[in-house]
């Protein structure tokens, strides 16, 4: 009786505080009400200030970890509830702590020596954390050995925090899903309003780079799954050339379209990130055509004049789906021209049979992928091919709770990669999106570019209808492998929109030429508010 009584009383009394607080909220401004999450020390901060704060003595790597591990307790586990952290390494701090001894010493790993970083959920750390894609199925699955990204991480002094929330198996399971919900992570909110789908697949990468989670944040795509959440959140995000960056210990959908990528608030630190992660893998076979065309420094690169002389493709095949994204298109435009570039319209890139050559050779390559990384897992690993994950979520109590696993199914009907049907799909999907599609329309115009809007604003969160995208521009450089770089270009009232600049192989250069002028001289990121 005193049990039930004691909680009617702070019942009450919690709602008393909960108006209480209602009315002290209404009489203050929409600044005062998210003051407290946008009132971090370290807000906004990008890696060329924090190398100077340590090099003058002003906090200590150690400090800065510590302040980010709390702003992920308060912004991504309680307050607005982000949920775009997985997991955090329990080791962050100690690692941090021999990051300082060797910098007080004057020894530094390489250009992100203090730097702390979130990786997605898909790629493989060999430490206390497991590696699930988001599924239940490897929640305890603690992968043998490093990716090659994250060993690159570590030896250039980056501090892996811990791993992001991300759309389960990269939104490649089935139909109607809500990007950014895992089985393992739940679903991961948009920081600018909460009630807002924060794209995918890698959701909580983008999520925790705009909220002030972490410095940067390495996601994975496929078709979309940077560029996507990138321009959902406001941020920087560069899909680079597929083997430019290796995909060895990272869970695969497409040998031939995957690749990783960093996620920053500026191009100048996914720059800096770039030069990190590219490098020759010998388990990695696509990497080995970067040979002479990848750069351990993309800064260099980086001009504030970048646009002048630029002859830019505007693509114009999203336009009309969202008026409101077209005027800051047509504004984005102008910049472009009073820059002094040249701008060619470009109503067609590819023909509609690369779409559908894509998605067949996509089923193939992920059973064929899959299995073979269950196999990496070593003996010991509970799942151990395709069959036995479908098994798993049929079940499972949550895994199959909003949407199916339609595409899994589908993969493991597949042959292997010696099927015919599988060439001719490669063989179609290639010519149609490289020679006949984005090399064709810049050799044509004489192009250094193309650009279009990214995507439309975030939409509301919906897990009986899936996702609702209106527009998308990420399919003539995700279908050939080729470079794309998004950059924000202003908002739809609360909402961010990034533009996407895209180009042929190995182009990444130009691009954030292009990308980091046009940066420079707008300015459009702005900090989310965490809007209810």
């Amino acid at each position: 009786m005193n049990y039930m009584l004691t909680n009617h009383i702070k019942f009450r009394m919690r709602g008393i505080l909960l108006i209480f607080m209602s009315m002290i909220i209404a009489c203050n401004s929409q600044t005062d009400e998210v003051q407290p999450m946008t009132a971090f020390e370290f807000n906004e901060i990008d890696i060329v200030q924090i190398q100077a704060d340590y090099k003058s003595g002003k906090y200590s790597i150690q400090n800065l970890v510590q302040a980010y591990l709390q702003r992920i307790e308060s912004i991504d586990r309680s307050g607005p509830t982000l949920n775009s952290v997985i997991q955090i390494n329990p080791d962050a701090l100690q690692i941090a702590g021999v990051l300082d001894a060797e910098m007080k010493v004057g020894q530094t790993r390489g250009p992100l020596h203090g730097i702390p970083i979130l990786l997605k959920d898909n790629i493989d750390t060999h430490d206390k954390m497991p590696t699930t894609a988001g599924s239940r199925a490897l929640k305890d699955s603690y992968p043998l050995q490093d990716s090659f990204v994250a060993k690159k991480l570590r030896a250039a002094g980056a501090i892996i925090l811990g791993k992001t929330n991300l759309s389960e198996w990269a939104n490649f399971r089935g139909e109607l899903s809500s990007s950014g919900w895992s089985g393992v992570g739940g679903q991961t909110h948009n920081p600018y309003m909460l009630s807002r789908n924060p794209c995918g697949s890698s959701s909580g990468s983008g999520v925790a780079v705009s909220a002030n989670l972490t410095v940067l944040a390495i996601g994975t795509e496929t078709n979309g799954s940077i560029v996507c959440p990138s321009t959902s959140n406001g941020i920087v995000g560069v899909k680079p050339t597929v083997g430019l960056v290796s995909r060895s210990g990272i869970i695969p959908i497409s040998y031939t379209q995957d690749t990783a990528g960093p996620m920053a608030r500026t191009v100048r630190d996914a720059a800096l990130c770039l030069g990190v992660l590219v490098g020759i893998d010998k388990a990695d076979g696509k990497t080995l055509a970067s040979q002479g065309k990848s750069y351990s420094d993309y800064t260099q690169f980086l001009k504030a004049d970048g646009l002048k002389g630029k002859r830019i493709g505007h693509f114009t095949g999203p336009r009309g789906a969202n008026y409101k994204v077209d005027v800051l298109m047509d504004e984005t435009l102008a910049y472009l021209k009073s820059q002094g570039a040249e701008i060619i319209e470009v109503d067609r890139i590819t023909e509609s049979a690369v779409g559908s050559a894509s998605f067949n050779i996509m089923l193939f390559e992920y059973k064929d992928g899959l299995n073979k990384y269950f196999e990496s897992l070593g003996s010991e690993a509970s799942i151990k091919s395709l069959e036995d994950l479908i098994a798993f979520n049929n079940s499972d109590e949550i895994e199959m709770t909003f949407y199916n696993q339609k595409y899994l199914e589908m993969a493991q009907e597949k042959e292997d990669l010696n099927s015919d049907d599988y060439k001719e799909s490669l063989a179609t999907m290639l010519k149609g999106a490289r020679d006949e599609g984005i090399d064709r329309v810049m050799d044509e115009h004489r192009l250094d570019a193309i650009m279009a809007p990214t995507g439309s604003p975030a939409w509301e969160t919906d897990h009986i209808n899936g996702d609702s995208f209106q527009l998308g521009s990420s399919s003539p450089a995700a279908r050939s492998g080729y470079p794309n770089i998004t950059v924000p270009m202003g908002f739809v009232d609360e909402l961010p929109v990034g533009v996407s600049i895209f180009g042929r192989a190995w182009s990444e250069p130009v691009l954030l030429e292009i990308a980091y002028a046009y940066e420079q001289g707008t300015k459009h990121r702005k900090a989310p508010r965490f809007l209810d």
